[in-house]
């Protein structure tokens, strides 16, 4: 019995795979619980149709993605934080202080987007992954400075 997988299954297969299962496992299983469709020949052709708009819709945002890599790429940012007199900061700067300066320069990356190689909690120079894409990343520099 062929059937197209709804969700990924262990073992079995990720979502909009067509697989043969036993008909019991199938019938009993699979399409009760939701995880599954019978594959008819509309059902597959339903589903060539929609991994092909997916496909489209993933190259245009890593298109876009590429686009802000190659923008961000130029840029250095500058954040203020309060320090000692050792150069150390009260508390730490973290994504949401990298984000708010990105957008305050025109650019508009998610927060849980960014992360740090090293935790900026001295006064000085760091860097700032940014995770846009599973293929794009991109890293900017930043310069912690006291207020």
């Amino acid at each position: 019995m062929e059937i197209i997988l709804k969700h990924d299954i262990k073992h079995l297969g990720e979502k909009d795979d067509v697989v043969v299962v036993k008909p019991g496992y199938g019938r009993n299983y699979l399409i009760p619980q939701g995880f599954a469709v019978l594959a008819t020949s509309s059902a597959k052709k339903v589903l060539a149709e929609n991994i092909k708009q997916a496909q489209f819709k993933q190259e245009k945002i890593k298109k876009d993605a590429t686009e802000l890599a190659t923008k961000l790429e130029a840029i250095k940012l500058t954040i203020g934080a309060k320090a000692g007199e050792s150069g150390k900061i009260f508390g730490k700067v973290n994504s949401i202080q990298i984000a708010d300066a990105l957008k305050a320069q025109g650019f508009d990356v998610d927060r849980r987007r960014i992360t740090f190689e090293t935790e900026p909690k001295l006064v000085g120079e760091y860097i700032a992954n940014l995770n846009l894409h599973k293929e794009v990343k991109v890293q900017v520099p930043f310069e912690v400075v006291a207020e």
